[in-house]
């Protein structure tokens, strides 16, 4: 069986997870560099608390000017980032974290999960990513679908320490602010983890058949992120997620829920935040500002 509504699920991981990652040079990639690039940003804010709220992309390509106009002045106004997660400073302690979250406790080999046609397309696009299809037997299908996720990109030449978070974070701390967190490292593997291996499978199936479109898909998604466009963002991202509820569920609405309940208690409390999270879930139906509207909480785009 074929999952065609999935074929932007790949791509929109990195507008999702707080997971990162040239290729030549087209007409489309200098036309975005050239262009005046303005991510969204937007505002809650009461008598004496303002919040910022920006999305992020977790890769870039080098030569993109982002932090800078008023992603840069709310930064800078805020005593606070706060992230999805903040990374473990020990690679390997991350590393070891996911490993142990993606190991099948049944004994059942990843391949053995799939049937013969779809081994055969899973196998062929592990080799040909460089991922050794042999290395991931012991672990369930979210691992490896992560993995192809991340892979191709990095061929395409994005990488992952120009995505946001990164560049968020070493701002933050070498300006002294506090860097924090809306979800541990654990909790977020979890989200996979905890998937039901049907949905597992897939994901992971999925995202093998959105593999040829990878760039093309990704690019136009970043493209909406610069040009700060997240309802083009959102209809094109959220096509694979609505099609499969139940994983549009775990990976989007519920933590956006989660998230719009926290960002109303820190209401309560003084101060000026920046919040950074996966660029999808500030956009769309479901999106944290919806969550937060129906609380009563007001959230307004900032004008850049």
């Amino acid at each position: 069986m074929r999952w065609p509504s999935f074929r932007w699920l790949a791509p929109a991981m990195m507008l999702l997870g707080g997971c990162a990652l040239e290729q030549p040079a087209s007409a489309r990639d200098a036309a975005v560099r050239s262009a005046y690039v303005t991510p969204a940003l937007w505002e809650v804010k009461d008598a004496d608390t303002t919040i910022y709220l920006f999305g992020t992309v977790h890769v870039m390509k080098p030569g993109v000017d982002w932090f800078k106009g008023g992603v840069r002045a709310a930064f800078e106004q805020s005593d606070e980032l706060v992230l999805e997660i903040v990374e473990p400073e020990d690679p390997n302690g991350l590393a070891s974290t996911m490993t142990g979250a993606a190991l099948a406790r049944d004994g059942v080999k990843l391949s053995d999960r799939l049937g013969a046609d779809d081994r055969a397309k899973y196998q062929d696009a592990m080799s040909a990513n460089g991922l050794p299809w042999q290395a991931f037997e012991m672990f369930n299908p979210w691992m490896a679908g992560m993995a192809l996720s991340v892979k191709p990109l990095e061929a395409l030449g994005y990488k992952s320490d120009l995505g946001a978070e990164k560049v968020l974070t070493a701002a933050a701390r070498a300006s002294g602010k506090k860097v924090g967190a809306l979800e541990t490292v654990e909790q977020q593997l979890g989200y996979f983890a905890g998937l039901p291996m049907e949905q597992q499978v897939k994901f992971l199936t999925a995202t093998i058949e959105g593999l040829p479109d990878m760039d093309g898909q990704f690019a136009s998604l970043v493209a909406h992120w610069q040009g700060g466009e997240p309802d083009k963002l959102a209809a094109e991202m959220n096509e694979s997620l609505e099609a499969t509820p139940e994983l549009a569920q775990v990976l989007l609405i519920q933590r956006n829920a989660n998230w719009a309940k926290w960002i109303r208690q820190r209401l309560e409390r003084p101060g000026t935040l920046f919040i950074a999270v996966g660029a999808g879930h500030l956009a769309g139906k479901g999106s944290v500002q919806d969550q937060l509207k129906a609380m009563g909480v007001a959230s307004t785009r900032v004008k850049q």
